[in-house]
Order: C-alpha cells, then sequence, then structure tokens
C-alpha cells in the first residue's frame, strides 16, 4: 500500500503557496498601479510646464511688445507737439494711433492730457470713441511715472483689458500719458483649445485672463479637483499663470498596468500550481514503483515516455533560449541607438538655438522688414525640432524667462561666435579683457547676448572700410554693478547722431531701422542696469558701456 507520510507536508506547502499567490495578487497590482501612476504624473507634469512656459512666454511677448510701444509713443515728437499746443482734439495724431494700433495688434491707443482727458485716440472716427473722456481717476494714469499697468473693464466699451500707460514729460513737468489697451480674448480662446483650463491671477489672487470667461475678475482657489496644477510666475509683472492638467489619463494607465500585472500574478500561480501537481504525481509515480514491482515493465514504459516527454521539453527550453539570446542581442542594439540619438539630440540642440536666437535677433531689429516671414518661420520650426530633441531627450526645456545669475564669460564668448561670419570678413582683431572665473550679472542670458550681438555688429560694420579696425572689450566690476565696455577703431558719432542715438527709427545706415540700440537699451533698464555712449572725441571710436547688476 503507499504510504501517506508526505501528505501533511505537501498539504502545508500547498496552503503557503496559497496565501503566497494571494499576497502577490494584492500587492503587486498595487505596486505597479502606483509606481506606474506615479511615472505618468511625472511625465504629464513635464508636459504640462512645457505647455505652461509657452503660454507663459506668448503673454510675456505681447506684454514686451505694448511696453515697447507707450515707450516708443512718449518719446515720439508729434505727440509731444500735440501735448504742448494743448488742442482739444487732433485728428492727426488720432489717425496716427489709429495706424499704429493695426500695426501693432493692440485693442486702442489713446492719449490723455495732463487733466486725464483724452485729445487723441486710435477710435476717434468710431461712436464708441475715447475722444473727450476724462480718466483722471483710472489707476494707470494717477500711477504713470514713467509707466503703470492695470487690468479693469473698460467704461466705454465695457470689454476687459489691460491698460499699459507711459508718462511723457517735459522735464519734471508732466505733459501727459499715453496708454494702450490690450484685450486678450484670441488668446484666451487659442488656449482653450486645450483641455488644461488656464488662468492669470494678479498679486491679489483675482483671475485677468482665464479659459472660463465666467471665472474672470473671480478671487480664490483656481486647482480642480482631479488635475495637476502647475503655476509660473510672468516675467514683468506679479501675475501668475495657473494650469490645470486632468489626470484621469493617467489614472486609466495606472489601472491597466495594475490589471496586467494581476494577469501575470495569476498566470504565475497557475503554473506554480501545475508545478505542485507535477510534483505529486512524480511522488505518487515513485510509491507505485515501489509498491507494485511487478509491474516493473510498465513504470519503465512510463519512465521513458516520461524522459522522452523532458527531452522534447529541454529541446523546447534550448529554442526558447536561443530566442531570448537573440531578442537580448536585439535589445542591446536598440539600447545602444538610444544612446546615440539622445548623443545627437544634445548635440543639436546647441545649433539650433543659436538658429533660433538670430531669427528673434533678426525679428527684433527688423520688425517690419522683408525677412520677418521667413524669421517667424525659422522660429517656429526652431521650436518644433526643439521639441521633438526635448521628447527624445526624455524631458522638457525650463525656459522660464526668469532673471538670475548669468557668467559673464559664457555670454561674451557666444556673442563673438554669433558675429563671427562678419569679423572675419575684414579680419578684425578683437581685443578680450581678463574675466574673473566667478563674475556673473543678473540677468538672462539669451537677452544680453542679444544687446552684445547688437555692440558689435555696429561695431564691426562701422569699420569696413578703415585699414587698422579693431574692437576692444573691457569688465570692470564695482560694488554691485558691473560695466561691459565695447570700443572700436571706426570713425566715431558726429554730435548730430549722438544726440538721436536712442531715438527710435533715428539711423545712419542705408538699409537700418534705427530700432537696435532702443530695443538694447530697453533690455538693459528691464535687467536694472543701463545702456549709454561716451561723448565723441574727435579722431576716436565709438565706445558703448553696458552696466548690469552684479550677481550675488
Amino acid at each position: 500500500m503507499p504510504s501517506t507520510d508526505d501528505s501533511p507536508p505537501l498539504s502545508r506547502a500547498a496552503g503557503w503557496l496559497a496565501l503566497l499567490a494571494l499576497a502577490l495578487l494584492v500587492l503587486v497590482p498595487a505596486a505597479v498601479f502606483w509606481g506606474v501612476r506615479a511615472g505618468a504624473l511625472d511625465s504629464l507634469r513635464d508636459e504640462g510646464m512645457a505647455a505652461a512656459q509657452s503660454r507663459a512666454l506668448t503673454l510675456e511677448s505681447i506684454l514686451d511688445r505694448q511696453r515697447a510701444v507707450v515707450a516708443i509713443l512718449a518719446d515720439d515728437a508729434m505727440i509731444r507737439a500735440t501735448l504742448r499746443q494743448g488742442s482739444d482734439t487732433d485728428d492727426a495724431a488720432s489717425a496716427k494711433l489709429e495706424r499704429l494700433r493695426a500695426e501693432t495688434q493692440s485693442t486702442v491707443l489713446y492719449l490723455m492730457d495732463p487733466t486725464g482727458r483724452t485729445i487723441a485716440a486710435s477710435n476717434w472716427n468710431q461712436p464708441d470713441s475715447f475722444l473727450g473722456h476724462d480718466y483722471s481717476f483710472r489707476d494707470y494714469f494717477r500711477r504713470a511715472n514713467p509707466t503703470a499697468m492695470e487690468f479693469a473693464l473698460g467704461t466705454v466699451s465695457g470689454q476687459p483689458g489691460l491698460y499699459l500707460s507711459h508718462d511723457i514729460r517735459d522735464g519734471a513737468a508732466l505733459l501727459g500719458v499715453v496708454v494702450v489697451k490690450v484685450q486678450f480674448d484670441a488668446l484666451e480662446a487659442a488656449w482653450a483649445r486645450s483641455p488644461n483650463a488656464t488662468h492669470v491671477t494678479e498679486a491679489g489672487g483675482r483671475i485677468i485672463i482665464t479659459t472660463e470667461p465666467g471665472r474672470r475678475f473671480t478671487t480664490g482657489p483656481v486647482a480642480q479637483d482631479d488635475s495637476l496644477a502647475i503655476a509660473l510666475p510672468v516675467r514683468g509683472t506679479g501675475w501668475t499663470l495657473s494650469m490645470n492638467l486632468p489626470m484621469h489619463e493617467a489614472r486609466q494607465t495606472a489601472l491597466y498596468a495594475a490589471g496586467a500585472a494581476a494577469l501575470a500574478v495569476l498566470l504565475l500561480a497557475a503554473l506554480a500550481e501545475q508545478a505542485r501537481r507535477s510534483r505529486l504525481r512524480a511522488a505518487r509515480r515513485a510509491d507505485a514503483d515501489r509498491a507494485y514491482r511487478a509491474e516493473l515493465e510498465r513504470a519503465v514504459a512510463e519512465r521513458t515516455r516520461d524522459l522522452s516527454q523532458e527531452m522534447r521539453e529541454r529541446q523546447l527550453a534550448q529554442q526558447r533560449l536561443a530566442q531570448m539570446q537573440a531578442d537580448l542581442v536585439q535589445a542591446n542594439k536598440l539600447a545602444t541607438m538610444g544612446q546615440i540619438t539622445a548623443g545627437v539630440a544634445h548635440e543639436i540642440n546647441q545649433p539650433l538655438a543659436t538658429i533660433r536666437l538670430l531669427a528673434e535677433n533678426g525679428q527684433a531689429m527688423a520688425p517690419d522688414g522683408p525677412a520677418v516671414d521667413n524669421l517667424s518661420r525659422i522660429t517656429r520650426m526652431a521650436d518644433r525640432i526643439g521639441q521633438i530633441t526635448d521628447q527624445l531627450r526624455g524631458f522638457a526645456r525650463k525656459a522660464t524667462g526668469q532673471v538670475g545669475a548669468v557668467p559673464l564669460r559664457p555670454v561674451i564668448e557666444a556673442s563673438l561666435l554669433l558675429t563671427a561670419s562678419r569679423r572675419k570678413a575684414s579680419d578684425m582683431p578683437v581685443h578680450l579683457p581678463d574675466i574673473p572665473e566667478g563674475l556673473a550679472i543678473l540677468g538672462e542670458r539669451v537677452r544680453v547676448e542679444q544687446i552684445l550681438v547688437n555692440l558689435l555688429t555696429n561695431a564691426f560694420e562701422a569699420q569696413e572700410d578703415r585699414p587698422d579696425p579693431w574692437v576692444r572689450l573691457a569688465v570692470r566690476a564695482e560694488g554691485d554693478l558691473v560695466t561691459l565696455t565695447v570700443a572700436d577703431n571706426g570713425p566715431g558719432l558726429s554730435p548730430q547722431v549722438r544726440d538721436q542715438l536712442f531715438a527710435p527709427f533715428a539711423t545712419s545706415k542705408a538699409q537700418g531701422l534705427g530700432l537696435g540700440l532702443v530695443i538694447s537699451r530697453d533690455i538693459a533698464r528691464d535687467l536694472g542696469g543701463d545702456l549709454t555712449a561716451d561723448d565723441p572725441v574727435g579722431g576716436q571710436g565709438a565706445t558703448f558701456r553696458l552696466t548690469l547688476r552684479r550677481a550675488a
């Protein structure tokens, strides 16, 4: 008779296996769910940060353009003459504002006298014209020193918008205030095409720009249930851009992964049960062989069949091993290709950034030039390539637009690289100073490079026909300021050019627009510094001084 001594151990082993399978069925799917969910949320956060940065940059670009409009109008000779004349209305000034409004894509441009009464407006010939209206009660009028901004409902149009103002002074005397109103309907409509709810709030928490118009001018938390919140500051304002990304897709992905893990655990449990039963059958066959020696031939035949089956299983196992080895070789190839692709994507970024910077500089220096459309397309294509390479490297860009510490030496080297073709055409030497390794300024690298590229380009162009051209850079750090001097051996600045050097559209170049130095000085002042030119000296070239705050 067969022995039953092994039954209790086998029963206990089956019980432990059942408990282990049950524990794995619960723990493994749970661990997979939370792990996949965390990874999906990280990916969602990276994508959302890239989208939020893009929207913040778009909004900052609109604000920068409109700030430049009122700054240029504040120095406009016709506008100043209109204010000095003190006439009730000026059709010529209004017509000019109307043309400029269409070119700058603003909503309304208008001019107020020192009392706050509107004397010229871009909507001068429309039923809802601002002419004659008194806006002295508005914050953007009372606080314009030199600039101010206010987001509010229009008293005439009843439409919400941002008011950017700039005072116009004759010495200390206030001549008037020029204002541009900007509405963000198109921007909000573009944002609303995506499922990510987006809000822009003021420092006090009031919502001013939103994809949900019903929440405009309300306060309170903008976060939504079952969403991932991302917040970014808007440069040059006290605003915050908030974006809510739905998380249901991340949860759904995690649930699918957990379900797959549960199926895998069930499959492993079934295989373990099958193995246990196989061992049990082998034990019973051994007991039967010992108990029924008379059936030895039959047992030997059965064993032979078992051996044959094992051989077939071994052959199948060898085939599976060969397949696994081939798969492993292919996986190694793919891993190598992934490393090569990441390296290529990394190397592409540097020339791509240069292409985009050159295109943006071209747009900034010639916003109305014949190549502006092509430059815009270059910028968009560069952004697209950047997005593709960022995806290949597994993370989004971090172009936050925030002011921070910028090492001075790499900025100068990059600017010289961007202007190398102009310099090499005449084999012009450039004398560089000894810059301390840790010397850094407060700013944004791209914007500081834009200033230096403009100054270096002007210096190179001024010496194209000179017999002994050279450019000398000098750096002086005093206290919390750093002054970078760019001097050349050109013909220098005439008194007439020196007086209008930073006036918009005033240029001595046949093909120039007269905006490069204006934009460069505005950038320097926006970063807390300044851009000046030394007084002309006979027989000496031009000298420009860029002063910026020193990083701690």
